[in-house]
């Protein structure tokens, strides 16, 4: 069984899925024990404690170890965690040659599989700043799976943005006009003492940050009170789009946490960050070095925090996001 639900479920790595005849898969209510549990096991996300739950379930339903192996590394995979997806290259390569498609409860053909092998040994190569072995990995990956090449084309971008990062060393030095009030807020003064500074890329035209902005601002107080300076920065100058942001930010109460500006037009924050997509965040220490650069969904931005401050702890959802977010019209 190879669930057409995975399509959906994963952002990062679209795998192919096999289709009964008839073009119609088989309703919830249909499903064998066996299929039921396969399938908790192949999209659980709530934790590695459920996941494992899950995996010993389907395990006893007499799911395949190969399939037990998949199910951990589309949970990585979901969850954006390149640390967790590069330790799992040792026991890929042990599995490489042994694979076997009857197995599988993911992959319709070999080379898919082999496609990911390589997929997981670029992001290895990319951990490691190893840039020749990385544009090795991902055009193997690509050549063996081209219709996967949705999957590679981020990890392409991270690795030219951890490059270009490092060349950057910003210096607090500027000042922004703020979404409300008229005093203009002064960066050296809200960093000041502070163990790192968050800079919360955004706008109100995006659906996504729409929708993530409860989960944003409860992460927000979280970083505040261990110490980290957020600054949340709308890019666009329009009076529309401002009018819009200040509507937006005033739902979050009285005193939202961290400031609110409007970026710089004559040395915009984010062209110096290479911001291309919203909504992103920047993790920058008190000397102004990167330590991340990204979306907030990405794990990395997590260990990163835990670097500054051990006790930080990643707020749950609200349970009414939506799963699926598309970009808001104009």
């Amino acid at each position: 069984m190879r669930p057409l639900a995975l399509l959906a479920l994963l952002p990062v790595i679209a795998f192919a899925a096999e289709e009964p005849a008839g073009g119609k898969g088989k309703g919830e209510e249909e499903l064998s024990p066996r299929e039921a549990a396969v399938e908790h096991m192949l999209t659980e996300r709530e934790s590695p404690a459920a996941l494992e739950k899950a995996i010993a379930e389907a395990k006893k339903q007499g799911a395949s170890d190969q399939s037990q192996f998949e199910a951990r590394f589309l949970y990585l995979v979901d969850r954006g965690d390149d640390d967790g997806i590069a330790a799992l290259l040792p026991e890929m390569l042990k599995r490489k040659d042994a694979f076997k498609l009857e197995d599988s409860e993911i992959f319709a053909v070999k080379e898919d599989w082999l496609a990911v092998v390589e997929y997981v040994s670029a992001v290895d190569a990319r951990k490691k700043g190893d840039r020749e072995g990385f544009k090795k990995h991902i055009l193997e990956a690509f050549w063996l799976s081209p219709r996967q090449g949705a999957a590679y084309a981020p990890h392409i971008e991270k690795m030219r943005m951890e490059e270009a990062m490092k060349e950057v060393q910003y210096g607090f030095d500027q000042e922004f006009e703020p979404l409300k009030g008229k005093q203009k807020v002064k960066l050296k003064e809200l960093t000041a003492g502070k163990k790192a500074v968050l800079l919360h890329f955004w706008s109100p035209w995006s659906r996504e940050c729409e929708d993530s902005m409860p989960d944003f601002a409860a992460a927000a107080k979280e970083f505040e009170s261990h110490g980290i300076a957020v600054v949340s920065v709308v890019s666009e100058d329009a009076p529309k789009v401002l009018d819009e942001a200040r509507a937006m930010v005033a739902k979050l109460g009285e005193h939202p946490p961290g400031a609110w500006v409007n970026d710089d037009a004559k040395q915009p924050l984010n062209r110096l960050f290479r911001v291309q997509g919203i909504p992103v965040m920047v993790l920058l220490s008190p000397e102004g070095k990167v330590l991340f650069n990204g979306s907030p969904g990405d794990e990395t931005l997590w260990k990163a925090l835990a670097g500054i401050s051990p006790d930080i702890k990643r707020p749950a959802l609200t349970e009414d996001a939506p799963v699926e977010k598309k970009p808001k019209a104009k």
